[in-house]
């Protein structure tokens, strides 16, 4: 079953400022980039300069109208692009396992956010081991190989899941997860391997498979035991290959930092899960279905702008063009597991190392607008 994400409307743009010069009503402002005045709703204006641009115009694309104040790529080049994190280590090694008394350096970036040192173990909460590190043979899963039987099977064998492979270099591993650690301090989030149940939101019994409209797949056993190897080797600290790079055209991504196998599990799709009907005026654009249920009252959405992980900032593609469709290369499952909803990212075919990760935004409703995407 595809995944859905949904981007609000933007609210009606705000008035001209007061220290505007110009003397034309604000249905005359021109986009600074495509020169068109259509679509004012979706038109911006510098606070600085009082230029014109189209949400949809600007690299990265905005989702809405920001709160409060918001200058153009002119006013704030100096604002535009994040510095790079810095990375003071010193490992100790012990029975294989290397445990990381690292310091990462985030410095100001595009949201402003202030200078902060933290340990990487703490940050992703990982747990100190003394176990010697399971490895997992390039494109083969975790499980022990079962006796062949004779009996011949006409039916067609099952896909199954196949667990990532760490970086080999923990050095690399720390890197990659320090590049995570950026970007989720960048945008204000706080890292959250699992779903989230927040007082005031949808209770964690609200989430039941049963109630999707029209049913559920449920995970095989074996792909849950896959599903947990790659939850536990994240705890341990032995980290996805993956990579988030900031782009000037589509901010945050992700990149592939090794090979990854088609049907490799890249994360699961995390955040604080809510209501749907609490969400209908919510100005977000990373909003996930969860539970897409008969009674609107009961559709759960996931919602990681406070709470998320790297699923958050894997970008998607162009549906309306044919290029755009070639780079998907992950694909969003939502699974019954335990009788509760998860949705899983999988990559959808082998991708090569440096590839950047994509997937449909849109499912069977097509709500999401990506007609703007690169």
């Amino acid at each position: 079953m595809a995944s859905l994400r949904r981007r609000t409307v933007a609210p009606k743009p705000r008035p001209v400022s007061s220290k505007s010069k110009r003397e034309d009503s604000y249905t005359d402002t021109c986009c600074e980039e495509c020169g068109s005045g259509e679509c004012p709703s979706e038109l911006l204006l510098c606070d600085k300069c009082d230029c014109g641009f189209h949400l949809f115009c600007l690299r990265p694309i905005l989702a809405s109208v920001p709160k409060g104040s918001w200058f153009c790529p002119s006013c704030s080049d100096h604002k535009k692009k994040p510095k790079s994190a810095y990375f003071f280590a010193r490992f100790t090694i012990c029975n294989a396992v290397v445990e990381p008394l690292i310091l990462v350096t985030l410095t100001t970036c595009t949201t402003g956010f202030p200078l902060v040192q933290t340990k990487i173990v703490d940050f992703f909460r990982i747990q100190r081991s003394s176990e010697p590190t399971q490895k997992i043979s390039p494109g083969t899963d975790s499980r022990k190989r079962r006796k062949r039987t004779s009996i011949l099977k006409v039916s067609k064998k099952r896909r199954k899941l196949l667990a990532f492979n760490p970086s080999e270099d923990p050095i690399r591993r720390l890197e990659q997860m320090a590049s995570l650690a950026t970007a989720l301090t960048a945008t204000g989030a706080d890292f959250r391997n699992e779903l989230t149940y927040v007082p005031g939101m949808a209770p964690r019994s609200a989430n039941c498979a049963a109630l999707e409209h029209g049913g559920m797949q449920v995970l095989p056993k074996e792909d849950m035991e896959t599903l947990d190897l790659c939850k536990n080797m994240m705890e341990r600290g032995e980290w996805p290959p993956l990579m988030v790079v900031f782009d000037p055209r589509e901010g945050f991504t992700v990149e592939a930092d090794r090979f990854i196998k088609d049907l490799t599990i890249i994360t699961e799709y995390v955040g604080d899960v809510d209501y749907l009907e609490n969400r209908e005026n919510d100005d977000g654009d990373s909003m996930m279905t969860l539970i897409s249920a008969a009674d609107p009252s009961k559709c759960l959405v996931i919602c990681p702008d406070k709470r998320s992980n790297i699923a958050r900032f894997i970008n998607g593609i162009n549906n309306h063009t044919p290029d755009g469709k070639k780079k998907q290369n992950v694909k969003c499952v939502r699974f019954e597991v335990n009788g509760e909803c998860r949705a899983l990212l999988i990559a959808s075919r082998d991708i090569r190392k440096g590839e950047r990760l994509y997937y449909d935004y849109n499912g069977y409703e097509h709500e999401y607008p990506t007609e703007h995407f690169v």
